[in-house]
């Protein structure tokens, strides 16, 4: 039986994985700062060695994109020196790190044609310069990983940009979103549920860098759109550019990510996103 310990479990990806945690024949073991600070090496190192850990699933990400930018040194902390510390202890024990990573460690291409994980980076902005640097710390340490570069992350926990829509469409008669960046969203729980399988299908020996997101591509204000019709509201929403909502960093106009790679690796099917989106709605629903 493996031991799994998941880092961050509080937060969006972390809840799907403790919903499907208890399927197969591993012991998961989650954790948010809490009960274990990732910034502490020596917390890690007797926390992954007295639970005799295999794989660590790091969940944990400082992802506030515009406070990133006044808050440097926390995001480094987080996004880079906390993910070096859980590769160390992984490394030391034999261990297996599947790291969560993103989008913005592209800068947004010219081309609108979805990202590789060959692709050259060039982050825009701390949060993902902190990612990157996070993901490059990681490799040095020689332990076995599997990084998973996601993007527009949501699922029935926590803020996100579909409850955050859900909410405005149903108390506002016009809202304005922007159309001019593309990029395709991820419901946690398909993410979740392709992690888990890996782990149960015993194929952490694959070591490497991952593109996962849902299929398809989308604009910020066509998601909008969707969120609202599923949701029954029948607020006007309006496309604008991004320069109306100004902010402290940039973000990627085109941040499509192609996911020939981990879908051939894992032999894994993803489901296209307005799918996944009828489905976390449907759940957010029936919850009321």
């Amino acid at each position: 039986m493996k031991t799994i310990l998941v880092t961050g479990s509080n937060g969006q990806l972390g809840n799907e994985i403790r919903k499907r945690a208890n399927v197969g024949n591993c012991r998961y073991i989650f954790t948010d700062v809490e009960e274990l600070d990732i910034t502490d090496i020596g917390a890690i190192r007797k926390a992954v060695t007295e639970n005799d850990i295999n794989v660590i699933v790091n969940c944990a990400a400082y992802t506030n994109v515009d406070k990133a930018e006044d808050d440097e040194k926390l995001a480094d902390l987080i996004n880079n020196k906390a993910v070096e510390h859980l590769a160390i202890a992984a490394a030391e024990n034999d261990a297996t790190l599947i790291h969560i990573s993103t989008d913005y460690v592209f800068g947004g291409h010219e081309t609108n044609i979805p990202l590789t994980e060959s692709d050259a980076v060039n982050p825009l902005g701390v949060y993902g310069k902190t990612k990157l640097a996070g993901e490059e710390a990681l490799k040095k340490t020689g332990c076995k990983y599997i990084i998973f570069r996601t993007a527009w992350l949501y699922s029935e926990f926590g803020k996100n940009f579909v409850k955050t829509m859900r909410q405005l469409t149903e108390t506002k008669e016009r809202i304005k979103v922007v159309f001019d960046q593309v990029g395709t969203p991820t419901y946690a729980g398909d993410l979740a549920e392709a992690i888990c399988e890996i782990i149960e299908n015993d194929s952490l020996d694959r070591t490497g860098t991952y593109h996962f997101s849902n299929e398809g591509a989308v604009s910020w204000y066509d998601f909008a759109k969707e969120i609202c019709e599923l949701s029954g509201n029948t607020c006007d929403i309006q496309p604008c550019h991004s320069d109306e909502f100004p902010s402290a960093v940039k973000r990627p106009n085109y941040s499509v990510l192609d996911k020939t790679l981990v879908k051939e690796t894992f032999d894994i099917r993803i489901p296209y996103w307005k799918d996944s989106l009828k489905k976390c709605i449907s759940e957010l629903c029936s919850r009321r």
